[in-house]
């Protein structure tokens, strides 16, 4: 049963994480659309997708965005405890920072609980959402967009330009030009109209044109050579009228969400993921024997070529290969030289196939364990946050969003650096994934140590006191006015 001032420290602390929260998701999500944003130009994608591509985008951050939420309302919360004098006031209660720290210590070990089952049952199946969307939005078409003076070839197959275009919904247009594309076995046609006007189509798919007063030209080349080409006449017919449908199938039915990705592995949960480690390490070890298998027997291959070339040489003439006539000799090197050439070119080979191998291994080990060590992340995050806010006392949005956001920053670039490492085949994955937690788990033990025994960790006035003998020494004592 909670006590009133567990539920008070509860209370002050998810004020601001809830704040903290919504903030850091909104700025993640700029960051997205400011990427994103280039494939989203001219899809004819609605606001209802977009919204929901972002959100499907949005949900695979929170891994990142829920343990900085963690240290920021920590470190505000008992930031403003001890800017109000409420820490204090507890400590003369009898009651100790560790008492203090406990219930939230709970919820952040329950935040925790919840972002492994997150990360685990839920991310993956946004991630497979967001993916395949992004896959075919990449695929699709651009969406009409007539521009009046200008071409366009977003109609499947044609080419097209409009010298005016007005009306209430743009349906009217002046100076057409449309000419089909059509490849060598295929007859070429271009048609020129003065005016035309757009008209709703029986069936959705196709989109309705009726010209009046113009020309089609047509050029009958179909599955003719280049001497009847040459004489072949033009084909001009003039039209008063004439009606023309284009299919737009390709754009209207895009199949934004038709998942056509299913393979990858930020698709799988944490034991799913254990079954393709297996895989992949087993991929590896035959790939890797095969490879030695490879190189050696091509190394083997070179060396019994000189060899063989040397023993004839000593058992018919016991004389060393410079003296060899200068024929003969070229040939030896120059056959040897080529063996060496391509076991160099096997071997370059083989290493980038070998690269690309451990960097795949990496990849999913590290994805796997991070599903686990985030959620490890927020209890350190929680840890460095209150000692930190309760050290400096400070509550608000000023000195302790500074010192979260170094101490954030600080955690991304190791995360990045030892990721690359790992990646590169210097570092095991699994040590890379869980070693800024190492890092950081000792430093968020010491600065609870220096919490528990009131240290005066970011007193300026105790750094003044220390380097004042030093800045007494290069400084001149002034004398007051009066005295000058």
């Amino acid at each position: 049963m909670l006590k009133i001032l567990d539920r008070y420290i509860i209370k002050t602390f998810f004020g601001p994480f809830f704040f903290i929260f919504s903030v850091l998701f909104f700025i993640f999500i700029v960051n997205i659309i400011w990427v994103q944003l280039g494939q989203f130009m001219g899809k004819g994608l609605s606001y209802w997708q977009i919204l929901k591509l972002l959100f499907y985008l949005g949900v695979s951050v929170v891994s990142l965005v829920l343990p900085l939420t963690i240290l920021l309302a920590s470190i505000m919360s008992f930031g403003e405890f001890g800017e109000r004098y409420e820490l204090a006031a507890m400590k003369a209660a009898g009651i100790s920072l560790t008492r203090v720290m406990a219930p939230l210590l709970g919820v952040a070990t329950i935040l925790a609980v919840m972002l492994f089952f997150f990360s685990n049952n839920i991310i993956p199946d946004f991630q497979k959402k967001a993916k395949n969307m992004l896959f075919n939005i990449a695929q699709t078409k651009p969406a009409l967009n007539f521009t009046q003076g200008q071409f366009i070839d977003q109609l499947p197959g044609y080419m097209i330009k409009f010298d005016k275009i007005y009306g209430e919904n743009g349906e009217n247009i002046e100076g057409v030009f449309i000419h089909k594309k059509a490849s060598t076995y295929e007859n070429q046609q271009s048609v020129v109209a003065a005016k035309g006007k757009f008209l709703p189509a029986a069936n959705k798919n196709f989109l309705k044109l009726e010209l009046y007063n113009g020309y089609v030209f047509e050029d009958d080349f179909a599955g003719k050579g280049e001497n009847a080409r040459l004489k072949q006449p033009d084909q001009v017919i003039k039209f008063d009228t004439l009606v023309s449908h284009f299919d737009i199938s390709e754009i209207i039915n895009k199949g934004i969400e038709k998942e056509q990705i299913t393979d990858d592995y930020r698709f799988q949960t944490y034991g799913q993921l254990n079954e393709t480690v297996a895989k992949s390490k087993k991929e590896n070890e035959a790939f890797f024997s095969n490879i030695s298998a490879d190189v050696l027997s091509q190394t083997n291959s070179v060396v019994s070529y000189m060899d063989k070339n040397k023993s004839k040489v000593i058992a018919k003439q016991q004389v060393k290969l410079d003296t060899l006539k200068g024929d003969k000799k070229l040939e030896i090197l120059y056959n040897s030289y080529n063996r060496l050439e391509n076991l160099k070119t096997t071997s370059t080979g083989k290493k980038a196939e070998f690269s690309s191998n451990i960097k795949y291994f990496s990849k999913v080990v590290i994805y796997q364990q991070r599903i686990l060590s985030y959620s490890v992340t927020c209890i350190i995050f929680f840890l460095i946050g209150a000692s930190l806010g309760s050290i400096i006392r400070k509550g608000g949005m000023g000195l302790p969003v500074i010192i979260a956001i170094i101490i954030f920053i600080v955690f991304y670039v190791m995360n990045l650096g030892i990721e690359n490492i790992s990646w590169g085949g210097g570092m095991s994955p699994y040590l890379a994934a869980w070693l800024p937690n190492l890092i950081l788990l000792p430093f968020g033990i010491w600065m609870t140590y220096k919490a528990l025994t009131d240290s005066q960790l970011f007193d300026a006035e105790k750094y003044k006191a220390l380097f004042k003998p030093i800045t007494k020494r290069f400084s001149k004592t002034k004398e007051h006015k009066r005295y000058q």
